[in-house]
Formats: C-alpha cells, sequence, structure tokens
C-alpha cells in the first residue's frame, strides 16, 4: 500500500527563549520566516547534549571539489581509510571520455588521494580476500541507450557454424542480410567448430554478436525467428555459417556488462590485474567461499542481457576465474546472498536491484552449494516489491537470522513497501516472519549498518522510484534485534536514494554518500545532481560517558581459539565486526560476530584474580582486572578469513573503537 510522502520527523521540546523568538517571528514576517525559524529550532534541538543522547547526532562533510565523487562503491579498508569507486559514476559523457574515478578517503586525518581507475567499474560486485585486498570485477561494456534515442534496429545474432575444422572469426563490421534488410556486427566474434554428440550427431558451434540495421526505421525489426545470411564470407561457406535471431527492434537497449576483473591492493592502494571473467557482468554479487574463493553471480552480459544461471569462482592463489557449471543458478541482478554458518550454503534473501523478469528468481531460499541444491524459504509478504529493498544479517552472527526493510516495485516503478520481516534460519523449516513492527515509511533504497552493539541503523532511502517527486525519506531509526524493536533517531538531512552507500567506521560512527535522483523538483521536470556531500552520523552510544578501550591485543587470531586482550574499563561482550563493501544496498560482507568473554587466569589462582596480589604470577599484568580471553567460533562460515574490527563493549552497551585484527 502506498502512503502519501512523509514529512521530516521534527520533535519538538521546550525551551522557553527559542519557544518566544519563533513566536515572535512568525507574527512579524509570516511563513517564509516561520519556516526558516522552525528550522533554527530544530537544528537548536538537536545540538543539545540529552537529545545526542537519547537520538544521537548528524555532520555533514564536503571533501575537497577535486576529490567529490560519486560514490556508487565503498568499502572500508582494514587501513581505516575508505575506498570510493565511482568509475564513470552514472555519467556517459565521462564514458566516452574514458574518465574513471577511485578516491582513497581517511576519514580520521582527511587526508584523500585519487587512485588511477583502468577501466570503467561502474556497477561491478566486489568482497574481500583472506589477505585483505578487495576483488573487484565486471563494470560497464557500454552504456543503455533509450527507446526514444533508438533509430535503428539493433540486437544479439546467434552465429551457427556447422563445419569441424575450426573456429571462424568474423571481424566488427562484418554484414548479414535477412529479408533484403543489411545489418552490420559492432564486435569481433569468434565461432567455435562444430563438435559430434555422444550419439554421433553433429551440434554447431555458435556464439553470439551485437548487430545493428544499416538502415533507420521499423522496417528492419525482427521480432520472429529469423535466419541470416553472412555476407563477407564465401558463397560455399553460407550453407554453414549463418546467423539467427528474433529480437532485432527499437527497444531500449540495456547497459552491457565487462568482464574486468582487479585486485585493489591495500597497502599499495593500487589495483592489480587478475584474469578476465569468464562472462561479462554488469550488477552482478560476489560472495566469498569457504576456501577463501569468491562467487560471483547474476549481472548484465557483454549484450545486456541476464545471464541465466552462468556462475564463477575466482582462485586467490592463481589469480583467475573457472566457470562452475556445476553452480548453476539464476538471480536477478545485484542478489543479496548471506553464508550459513555450516560455510557451503547461501541465503538469497529476496532482494535485488536492478534486472530480471519480474517472475524468475524472486523466491527466496537457501542454495546448497555441495551439490547446487535449493531450498524455498516462504512467508515473505509483499514478494512483489523486493527490489530495491534492504536485507542484513542480524547480530550476532551466530543468530542466523535475516531482516528484510521495504523495497519496491519491478523497474521503474513508484510504488513502494513498509515491510520489515525476519527470518530465522538456524529452524530446521525456516520462513519469514513479520518484524514487532513495519517500518514508519514505505521505502526503497534503504541502508542497513550494523553496528557494534548489535543494533542496525536504517536510514535514507525513498518512497518513490529514485527519489521522484521530491519523496526522499529523511527518516532513520535503529533496529534492535534482541527486542524486536524499532527505535527513532536523529533524522539524516541529505536525502540519499539510488546509488547510496553506507558503511560503518572504526570509531563507532556511520557514513553515508552519494545520491542519484533523476529530478531534483517535486514536479519531476529539472534534472538531478549526483549527491557528493558526506553525512556522518554519532549513535547514542558516543554521548554516553567513557568508553572502553582495547590496550592491548594480537594482530592475528586464529578461527576456533582464544586470544588474550588487556583494556581500560570492563568487557560484558566483545564483536568481530567484518568491514563493509557495498554497492546498491547490497553487501554481503557485513556482519558482527560474537565472542566467547572471560577473564584471563593467572597461573595457579585461577581466573579473575587481581594481578596486584600476585606479582611473581602476572609481573607484566597479565591476569586480574583488565585482562580477558577472547574466543573466536570454529565455523569457517561465521567468521570468514579476514580482517575484522574488534570491538569491546561494557556493561552499559557502550562500545569500544575499533582496533583491527586478522582471522585465519
Amino acid at each position: 500500500m502506498i502512503r502519501p510522502k512523509p514529512k521530516r520527523s521534527r520533535r519538538l521540546r521546550n525551551a522557553a527563549l527559542v519557544a518566544a523568538t519563533v513566536t515572535g517571528l512568525v507574527a512579524a514576517n509570516g511563513p517564509v520566516v516561520s519556516a526558516v525559524a522552525q528550522e533554527a529550532y530544530h537544528d537548536f534541538e538537536r545540538s543539545r547534549p540529552d537529545y545526542k543522547a537519547q537520538y544521537g547526532s548528524w555532520e555533514t562533510i564536503e571533501l575537497p571539489e577535486e576529490y567529490r565523487t560519486q560514490a556508487v562503491h565503498a568499502a572500508l579498508l582494514h587501513t581505516g581509510k575508505v575506498l570510493f569507486v565511482a568509475g564513470s559514476g552514472n555519467d556517459a559523457k565521462d564514458f566516452e571520455a574514458g574518465s574513471f574515478e577511485t578516491i582513497v578517503w581517511d576519514p580520521v586525518t582527511g587526508d584523500t588521494k585519487e587512485v588511477p581507475t583502468p577501466e570503467d567499474l561502474f556497477c561491478s560486485g566486489h568482497a574481500y580476500l583472506p589477505n585483505g585486498n578487495l576483488l573487484i570485477a565486471g563494470g560497464t561494456r557500454e552504456y543503455e541507450v533509450l527507446a526514444d534515442d533508438v533509430t535503428r534496429a539493433a540486437g544479439v545474432l546467434t552465429v551457427k557454424n556447422e563445419r569441424h575444422d575450426g573456429p571462424v572469426t568474423l571481424p566488427t563490421g562484418t554484414r548479414f542480410t535477412a529479408r533484403g534488410h543489411s545489418y552490420v556486427s559492432t564486435e569481433d566474434v569468434t565461432v567455435p567448430p562444430a563438435h559430434l554428440m555422444g550419439d554421433g550427431s553433429s551440434m554447431a558451434g555458435e556464439q553470439d554478436v551485437w548487430i545493428e540495421a544499416e538502415e533507420e526505421g521499423d522496417a528492419p525489426v525482427v521480432t520472429g525467428g529469423q535466419q541470416f545470411q553472412v555476407e563477407d564470407v564465401e558463397p560455399e561457406r553460407r550453407r554453414d555459417l549463418y546467423g539467427q535471431g528474433d529480437t532485432i527492434t527499437l527497444d531500449k537497449q540495456n547497459y552491457r556488462g565487462l568482464d574486468a576483473s582487479y585486485e585493489f591492493d591495500v597497502a599499495t592502494e593500487t589495483y592489480r590485474k587478475t584474469d578476465r571473467l569468464t562472462e561479462s557482468r554488469w550488477y552482478p554479487t560476489l560472495v566469498g567461499l569457504e576456501d577463501g574463493g569468491v562467487l560471483a553471480v547474476s549481472g548484465l552480459d557483454e549484450h545486456g542481457q541476464v545471464l541465466d544461471g552462468e556462475n564463477e569462482v575466482y582462485d586467490p592463489a592463481t589469480r583467475s576465474w573457472e566457470d562452475r557449471p556445476e553452480l548453476e543458478r539464476y538471480f536477478p541482478t545485484y542478489p543479496a546472498l548471506f553464508r550459513l554458518a555450516d560455510g557451503h550454503r547461501l541465503f538469497y534473501s529476496g532482494s535485488n536491484t536492478g534486472y530480471g523478469p519480474a517472475e524468475e528468481g524472486r523466491q527466496p531460499g537457501i542454495w546448497d552449494l555441495d551439490d547446487n541444491s535449493w531450498t524455498d524459504v516462504p512467508g515473505l509478504r509483499d514478494p512483489e516489491f523486493n527490489e530495491t529493498s534492504s536485507s542484513f544479517l542480524l547480530a550476532p552472527a551466530q543468530d542466523q537470522r535475516v531482516g528484510i526493510v521495504g523495497g519496491g516495485g519491478v523497474g521503474d516503478s513508484e510504488e513502494s513497501t513498509a515491510r520489515f520481516d525476519v527470518v530465522d534460519l538456524s529452524e530446521p523449516e525456516p520462513r519469514y516472519e513479520p518484524a514487532a513492527s513495519d517500518y514508519p515509511s514505505p521505502a526503497r533504497y534503504l541502508n542497513a549498518v550494523t553496528l557494534p552493539d548489535d543494533t542496525t541503523l536504517l536510514t535514507g532511502g525513498s518512497v518513490g522510484y529514485r527519489g521522484n517527486s521530491q519523496s526522499d525519506l529523511h527518516l532513520t531509526t535503529v533496529y534492535d534485534p534482541h527486542s524486536g524493536h524499532l527505535h527513532e533517531a536523529a533524522p539524516n538531512e541529505v536525502g540519499r536514494n539510488y546509488h547510496a552507500t553506507a558503511l560503518l567506521l572504526p570509531d563507532g560512527r556511520v557514513m553515508t554518500m552519494g545520491s542519484d535522483p533523476l529530478f531534483s523538483d517535486e514536479e519531476n521536470t529539472i534534472p538531478g545532481k549526483f549527491e557528493t556531500r558526506i553525512e556522518i552520523y554519532s549513535p547514542p552510544y558516543l554521548f554516553a560517558g567513557d568508553r572502553p578501550e582495547v590496550t592491548d591485543a594480537p594482530e592475528e587470531v586464529t578461527r576456533g581459539g582464544s586470544f588474550p586482550v588487556t583494556a581500560d574499563g570492563e568487557v560484558a561482550e566483545a564483536r568481530l565486526v567484518r568491514p563493509s563493501a557495498v554497492t546498491h544496498q547490497t553487501d554481503p560482507e557485513q556482519r558482527s560476530v560474537a565472542l566467547d568473554v572471560r577473564p584471563a587466569s593467572c597461573p595457579e589462582t585461577g581466573a579473575g584474580e587481581p594481578a596486584a596480589e600476585h606479582p611473581a604470577d602476572c609481573p607484566d599484568g597479565c591476569c586480574g582486572s583488565g585482562s580477558y580471553e577472547l574466543g573466536v567460533p570454529e565455523e569457517e562460515g561465521l567468521t570468514p578469513n579476514g580482517w575484522y574490527m574488534l570491538v569491546v563493549v561494557d556493561e552499559k552497551g557502550v562500545p569500544s573503537p575499533a582496533r583491527w585484527v586478522h582471522v585465519g
């Protein structure tokens, strides 16, 4: 159900002096000054310590002009710096000019630099490797062409080769004819030879190529099965080398995927080339596997078609990709996938962004990579509104629960939902159930960021498609997975819709970036502008007084084992928080893992006795108050190899600043 666009949330409190000032201004100057005065009043309220302690606080940051980029992709590196990948940034002029952008920003020092970007990694996928480098694969080969701008019929032609004597390469510009019309290829194509089947029959080799009619208008349109003759080969070859096509049209031409693949080297802050993807992918999802590899699924191929279940795996040892036909599984683009604790199963929440038919690949379920089996997970409300919804693994990860919030209709639908459902994947037959309450507003493009106190911040989004009709939500809430309730937080000042991102910083704050509205006015007549301001949220725990602090911890820890830490302040809980690598509300990396906490044991005296009473046994203060042993779960699916933020939490729920540790 679509509700009216919500107004910006304003909580008014008693402030006699400010209220009197507002009243006087309104009386004297009317509604215009009233609005200004109200805004000043709200700013005053939000600056008060008691407000911040309950709702948190936002601040807006603008990078130097030369570094203001379109933060389509954002990742927190284990150096504490933030990587922004824009590529061409949804700007066709930058794409044509070959102007691709990557920025590295240090939120502590403010240091910023641009990194040379080798190809257009706009709308790629990414996942962390065990060594902490970020694998980035896919991107943009060609920009879309809207139907109104298409003047010549074009589409995919399948070229078939019935000979067995080797492949045939047809260069760009090869002419094809059908029904008296001529078409030319826009790329080189190599067609493999025919091959024998098990029953002795022959199967023609085939390869797709993009072709475009030489004449404008409707006459060359092909919408049914049609054979095409290859003109630029010897006449005798035309009997066994030919094309077949049925969708050469004047329809919109989708973005086309790229087979780019790179590791972003965190130490050198440079891109390192790897072998190419086996399939071109635009809007893919990448997710880590239990052997340290990375699975790539979905995306638009080099011709703008959704890949039909062709998935592949990256091997970090050889830095190469391999087709995995035994893992054939179709998903719409940017599917939200979460690794389960057993390590070999993935949960598809139903969330996705972008492309794919409404009738296929929308059912949530559990995918077992051991045998490619699938188990439906039922119960999700409003399943037709999964596109541009937000999904997240609730903290701690051991609970194996996933939430899904909001979402909209397929494509450019203006409809959206306030649905908030949760599924417990540890149940024998898991199913979605409604959360304690729905979201306060229908919403698309929400960003979800799990905080070190186990809550999840939900912020931004819009009611309509890409913020149309000024429908951005200035609304932020905090979800408590233990109570199941949503709590009001200070509202975001900057609207965030399509191409917005958000992530947790090591100091416990949340930064939000990006937003790519189609229009900037309520009537949808003035083109929108990509939002380059950064907004940072400080949660209430940053205004709760002294924070605990990890004063010593090893840099390398072992899964299934324990490690010592010393802390300034009492420690009730501890978490390993995996850094985000997010785009299009899709972040398979984000998770918070609970650690066992126990006081460190003193030799002969047992746990928890003050170190000062046993100076011979603990000369360095190795045990007693402030010394703890933290235990890491042994399941690789819970805590995949890689870098994490170690955070300890006191009895009041206040988390420490993070300390980086590597799990191996």
